[in-house]
């Protein structure tokens, strides 16, 4: 037992952690960023602030503005127009923020909003899978930012050996990780859902992408996630990244902020295409709310879990997300509809579904494909319950790798383009086609015990309406397979990732 164990740290490190990329000597080499005068060929970012924005959508104080995200590239222009045109505040908290070309770009526009003078706080996971800690540690040394690690046990400040060492011998300590996304400019405004801040979550990935989901705040419930933001930040988990580091920058932080300006403003980095989308949000929004897509809702409700997660209950202890969740599908009277790219269902899970459909509620729900999904381990506990699934009821599609609605999916820069391979990440849920649910959370232990999630509820049959239409379309033969007990999708998935789930089957179900 204590050896499955063991191997159950070990993968759920290797998950966790991906490698640790080292982009500033490249940067700062140049041979990321070639010294030629790309800022001084750029128009200085215009037109009016955010709070001219937000008083010409004049939401009722008692109310949340509510927007859908759905395509990855309008989800990280948003980001980008609000952090050019904020004027007092921005905080953000991921747990994977990437030393991508994504994720240098975000980090320069957190530099710029700083010289501006606007208070940058950014809060990462320790995992850091694909980051970079010299880059945020540069973006920590401008005097108006900040970045803090959250339960920095394994990886930045860490050696491999000692990463290894708190795996094996705290599971819990090494695999509480924060898997919260969230935005928040000027205390007004917040972006949260299922995207992290790398390419491959905003259709900006040539071989493959993240069919994804976020939702925009306004006004409202942002102030239910300013509270849960500020609770993480001033934790004792949340520590100050430059604790961490046993070096000093290479660089003087003033010297890295000019390249990383001059990285930013290569169009070869950042498309051309791409900024004239984000001058032209203003009144891209001002369609939207024509159109009737901005939403102004009475109940809206963030809810997120603590940063001291079970804490006092134990590792397997649920929390605040899980609690909400399980009282939704609990109170479900018609319907239940949901998203998710991993399902793998516990006894408890099993019988809140069984239950549902033994009181006459249809339960859908959209998962990854052995052919689609980006984590083995997790298919391999949601295969070992399938069966059970749908023995019980439970109507279950598998996302199909290249779905034909791809093209109304995705909307990155680009008019012609070679589509890539996708892979769920959307976490959505819709309860009797009037309550939309939109988070972080999986349907999975990892989720439900280990990780702190959010979850943002509307109760809004316009909105649940949008939610049900997409996942609808998205559970279409066109774009899933429908599985039965008699067939399943696994056979459409190359042969070395059906070969590698008979090994992964001793993983215990309750760490996935």
């Amino acid at each position: 037992m204590k050896l499955l164990a063991l191997l159950a740290s070990l993968a759920s490190l290797a998950s966790l952690t991906g490698c640790a990329h080292r982009t500033l000597p490249a940067l700062m080499n140049h041979r990321l960023s070639p010294d030629l005068p790309y800022c001084g060929e750029i128009a200085p970012t215009s037109g009016p602030d955010l709070p001219e924005v937000l008083a010409s959508l004049d939401i009722p104080e008692d109310k949340t503005g509510v927007l859908l995200l759905e395509q990855g590239a309008s989800a990280l222009i948003a980001r980008a127009w609000l952090a050019a045109h904020a004027t007092q505040s921005i905080d953000a908290q991921y747990f994977i923020f990437a030393a991508d070309n994504t994720g240098l770009i975000v980090t320069d526009a957190l530099i710029l909003a700083a010289e501006r003078g606007i208070k940058v706080r950014l809060l990462v996971d320790a995992s850091l899978p694909h980051g970079d800690p010299e880059i945020l540690q540069a973006l920590s040394a401008h005097p108006n930012a900040e970045v803090r690690v959250y339960n920095p046990t394994i990886n930045i400040g860490r050696t491999t050996s000692q990463t290894l060492k708190q795996v094996a011998t705290d599971f819990r300590g090494a695999n509480q990780r924060m898997h919260n996304k969230v935005m928040l400019v000027d205390g007004q405004v917040a972006i949260t859902g299922g995207r992290n801040i790398a390419a491959e979550y905003f259709d900006l990935r040539h071989e493959s992408n993240f069919r994804d989901r976020d939702v925009l705040l306004v006004g409202g419930a942002a102030g239910q996630v300013q509270a849960s933001f500020d609770e993480f930040w001033g934790h004792g988990l949340s520590v100050p990244i430059e604790d961490l580091m046993d070096a000093p920058l290479p660089h003087e932080p003033a010297t890295i902020w000019p390249v990383m300006h001059q990285y930013a403003c290569n169009p070869d980095r950042f498309l051309p295409e791409m900024r004239a989308r984000i001058d032209a949000l203003p009144a891209s929004l001002a369609k939207q709310v024509e159109g009737g897509e901005l939403h102004f809702v009475d109940q809206v409700d963030y809810v997120s879990d603590p940063p001291s997660k079970n804490d006092e209950k134990g590792m397997w202890g649920a929390s605040l997300s899980t609690y909400a969740l399980l009282t939704l599908v609990r109170q479900a009277e018609e319907s239940v509809t949901i998203q998710s790219p991993y399902l793998v269902t516990t006894e408890l899970g099993l019988g809140l579904f069984a239950g549902a459909v033994e009181r006459g509620v249809r339960v859908r729900i959209l998962t990854n494909s052995l052919a689609a999904t980006d984590n083995l381990a997790a298919f391999s506990g949601y295969r070992r319950s399938r069966d059970a699934l749908l023995a019980a009821g439970v109507e279950i599609f598998e996302f199909k790798p290249r779905p034909s609605d791809q093209g109304e999916i995705m909307n990155g820069p680009l008019e012609q383009r070679t589509f890539s391979s996708l892979a769920l990440h959307a976490k959505s849920m819709v309860i009797d086609g009037r309550i939309g649910v939109v988070g972080t959370f999986n349907l999975d232990p990892r989720s439900a015990n280990l990780n702190t999630e959010a979850i943002t509820i509307i109760q809004s049959e316009a909105i649940a309406g949008h939610l049900l239409r997409t996942m609808e379309t998205e559970m279409g033969p066109d774009n899933a397979w429908a599985v039965t007990l008699e067939h399943d999708p696994d056979a459409e998935a190359p042969l070395m990732r059906r070969a590698l789930l008979n090994l992964l089957k001793i993983i215990p179900k309750s760490v996935l």
